[in-house]
Parts: C-alpha cells; sequence; structure tokens
C-alpha cells in the first residue's frame, strides 16, 4: 500500500493537505482474505437499517459494518475495523460526493459516537479490554475507542452467549452500563439498543436492534412494508363491517 504522505513544511500544512486520505487508505486488507460469515453480515445490516436517530436529520446520520476506521495522526496507517459502528453529524457521502472507502476520522467532522464488536472466543479478550497492546505495536481497539477517539458508547454483543456488554465513556473511561427494562438507553440519539427475539431475512433467532426510548422497535424497510399493508388490510375489514363494499369505492 502506497501513502501520500507529504512532507511538512514551516508553517505546518493541515492534515488534509499532508495525509493519506480514504482514497490512500482503502477498507480491502489483502491479510484477511475472504468475506464475513453470515452473521457478521446480516447483524450489523440490521444495525445499520434501523439506526435512526430521532434527534438527528437523517442526511447527517452515518453507519457503516466492517469498514476500515483510521484513528492516529502520528501513525496514519494505523485502523481498527468495526463490525458496525454508527456517527452523527456526518453526512452519508464523503465532502457531500462520494461513498466512503474508509472512515478516516482526522477528514471527517465527528468521530463514532457508538460502536458494536461482534465477540467470539477468539475476539473476547481484546473486545473487553483484557489485552494490552505491545511495544511499537498498534493500540488495541479498547485503547482505540476509549483514549484516543473517545467514543461514547461501545457496545460487545456475543451470539454464543447472547450476552450484550456495554460501556459508557465517563470521565475519559468506560464505565460499565445497565440495561433498563431489557434495553441500553442512548438518550442523546433519542434511541436505545436490545435484542430481540425475532426473524430477520428469514432468520429466526436472537437479534440486536435498535429501539425508540420508550421501546417500541424501529422497523426496518421490510417490516415497514408488511405494517402496512396489514393497516390496509385493517381498514378494508372495518369498512365490510360497517356494511361499505371497498371494492365499489375504488370504481367510484
Amino acid at each position: 500500500m502506497t501513502s501520500s504522505i507529504i512532507s511538512q513544511t514551516e508553517p505546518p500544512l493541515p492534515p488534509w493537505e499532508t495525509l493519506p486520505t480514504m482514497y490512500d487508505l482503502p477498507s480491502e486488507n489483502p491479510e484477511e482474505k475472504g468475506l464475513p460469515d453470515d452473521f457478521h453480515f446480516l447483524q450489523p445490516l440490521l444495525l445499520y437499517l434501523t439506526f435512526q436517530p430521532i434527534n438527528w436529520n437523517p442526511e447527517v446520520v452515518y453507519s457503516a459494518a466492517d469498514l476500515n476506521l483510521y484513528y492516529d495522526l502520528q501513525n496514519p496507517l494505523w485502523y481498527k475495523r468495526p463490525d458496525w459502528f454508527g456517527v452523527v453529524g456526518v453526512p452519508k457521502l464523503y465532502n457531500g460526493q462520494d461513498l466512503r472507502l474508509s472512515y478516516v476520522t482526522w477528514q471527517e467532522p465527528a468521530n463514532p459516537f457508538v460502536v458494536v464488536e461482534l465477540s467470539s472466543p477468539g475476539t473476547e479478550d481484546e473486545d473487553l479490554g483484557n489485552k494490552e497492546s505491545k511495544i511499537g505495536k498498534p493500540p488495541t481497539k479498547w485503547e482505540v475507542y476509549e483514549r484516543i477517539l473517545r467514543i461514547p458508547y461501545y457496545i460487545v454483543f456475543s451470539r454464543y452467549t447472547n450476552q450484550v456488554q456495554a460501556f459508557q465513556l465517563v470521565g475519559g473511561h468506560y464505565e460499565p452500563m445497565n440495561m433498563i427494562e431489557g434495553r441500553l438507553l442512548i438518550p442523546e440519539l433519542g434511541l436505545s439498543l436490545g435484542l430481540w427475539q425475532g426473524t430477520f431475512r428469514d432468520i429466526p433467532k436472537l437479534w440486536l436492534r435498535w429501539f425508540t426510548l420508550t421501546g417500541e422497535l424501529i422497523p426496518e424497510p421490510t417490516e415497514e412494508t408488511i405494517e402496512a399493508k396489514r393497516k390496509v388490510e385493517q381498514l378494508t375489514q372495518m369498512l365490510r363491517d360497517l356494511g361499505v363494499n371497498p371494492d365499489e369505492l375504488d370504481n367510484a
């Protein structure tokens, strides 16, 4: 991978003129072969479809899955790749023009507001901050999220144990969050995050998904279509119960 880092001048040039851009720091990693497994595709997709912060204009709400997240000005080739992350105050297109190849924090107006990692036995120690970085090596994801990017909410979900472990940044350190009525409340977004037993993309299981603060499901597009159809059928039946033929209304 080639870099577009330019030698600094006096006075120093701003980062967007000297450090690699998203075009120099693509998402693909040649050392990681193949695509994520089914769960690592479907679970982030459900989070993506239901991430609809009510306190923010949808035009400045962005989320991504399995996208390289570059975080260090001094080491611009270092990155983490969250399973899913959400940002507010950022347009869906980079500079309002292009789909992102990566998320390069020094060229974006905001860092991620919430990150979700889908834990497995092989990643659990690093996911939960039980693994320290080695001297001369990149920091762990916990260190990046907590100390460098200072991401307000960090959630770890294991499909093997169906356990959700959540942390909120308090005073510069992550503190465990408690669920309230089975959900994690994130009032800054007008959302909550919780487990839902249901069918998504024809797969019945326990999923992690977004709710309103009061616990109502935020529907994804397929569910919205089904709900709209149900309401039409309900209204049609009400008209028939009143002795009105809906078909005649259509032809009137």
